[in-house]
């Protein structure tokens, strides 16, 4: 996640005091962490929408060779044959591109997976300690331990559920020859429905309640 633009790195300088151990340590870097990777994933998504477009226009532009050279004379066909050839070729790679991005935000998600089931060992560490009600005093504002773990839940669903929709899309797109249906694949790529606005806003929420935001 280092060099990533926006990525969020903890440091002495933006926690609230610089002897955070403990939970509240790994609850504050596991903050940083969902933002990272939401950015990363931002930026996967923004890459794979261009692809996605290439393919569509790609598909089209087949399309239209067809429906001309139905229209042609014979003579042109080997030319024809070639061009689709060399089509079929750009086709896939444009294909694989677009597979690689899916595999990286594949990535994204078993990392999420991953804070997820380190903030589930938070939570239940702190239950131990100090028993299902958790602790009196919260770690940072206001928030408990338990509201750190719903915050991460909610944060992983939405992004496991965008990402079987990208997969789908992915399967489908190069295969489709109804132009509604590819403006639909596009949009739902673009505008991810799987994630809305309160998405955002729960991460917001984190990295204020955890001091990565000025209050």
């Amino acid at each position: 996640m280092e060099g990533e633009s926006g990525d969020i790195t903890v440091t002495s300088a933006n926690r609230k005091c610089s002897a955070v151990t403990g939970s509240a340590r790994k609850i504050k870097d596991n903050a940083a962490d969902w933002h990272n990777l939401m950015v990363r994933w931002d930026k996967l998504n923004e890459d794979g929408f261009n692809l996605a477009s290439n393919i569509v226009n790609m598909r089209r532009s087949q399309s239209d060779r067809l429906l001309v050279d139905d229209y042609s004379t014979p003579p042109s066909a080997l030319s024809a044959a070639s061009q689709q050839t060399d089509g079929a070729e750009e086709l896939q790679e444009e294909c694989g591109k677009l597979q690689n991005i899916v595999d990286r935000m594949v990535a994204v998600v078993t990392k999420m997976e991953r804070l997820m089931t380190s903030q589930r060992g938070v939570q239940d560490l702190e239950e131990f300690q100090f028993g299902p009600d958790g602790r009196k005093c919260p770690l940072f504002h206001s928030w408990t331990t338990k509201q750190f773990e719903d915050s991460s839940r909610v944060l992983l669903d939405a992004f496991s559920q965008e990402l079987r929709l990208k997969q789908t899309i992915l399967q489908e797109i190069a295969h489709t020859v109804t132009s509604d249906l590819c403006m639909v694949y596009l949009s739902c790529w673009l505008h991810q429905p799987f994630v809305p606005s309160q998405t955002r806003l729960m991460l917001e929420a984190l990295l204020l309640e955890t001091g990565h935001r000025p209050l």
